[in-house]
């Protein structure tokens, strides 16, 4: 799945950004923008947030699927890298059997809290994430669609 860059001309990619939230809400309780907020609002907001925030798909390889622009920053890479980047590559290849059990755990258990991890940005340097939270995507009509941090 790839998606334009967020923008007022696909709505900042509200129906992505409905499914991150809502499922960090079902699966944590907790809110990552005010939940009054109109869609595109909220939208808008996360993308321009000063904190991270990711996802990636179900492949067997999974490529990332959004990046706000924090996370773009982070990663020192351009919407379109980022979305076509496997999640795989943004940890060094010694961290990512450690990166792999992570994601399982998230799979098994629907999220976890305060994960920490060394990350590398597209041009080699290093990056530490601290108290991080993990948690799986579902669909409304509860089928897997991948997962997401911040």
């Amino acid at each position: 799945m790839s998606f334009e860059e967020p923008g007022p001309d696909n709505n900042y990619l509200a129906n992505h950004v409905a499914l991150l939230l809502g499922s960090l809400k079902a699966v944590t309780g907790r809110d990552l923008i005010d939940p009054q907020a109109e869609p595109l609002e909220t939208a808008q907001q996360l993308y321009e947030a000063p904190f991270f925030v990711a996802s990636h798909g179900t492949s067997g390889d999974p490529i990332l699927t959004y990046g706000n622009r924090f996370a773009q920053e982070l990663f020192e890479m351009s919407w379109e890298e980022f979305t076509s980047t496997p999640s795989r590559f943004t940890a060094e290849a010694p961290n990512r059997e450690e990166r792999a059990k992570l994601l399982a755990e998230v799979t098994a258990n629907g999220f976890i809290d305060n994960y920490s991890g060394v990350r590398i940005s597209s041009t080699g340097n290093r990056f530490r994430i601290k108290k991080a939270t993990v948690w799986n995507l579902i669909h409304p009509d509860g089928s897997h669609a991948g997962q997401a941090a911040t």
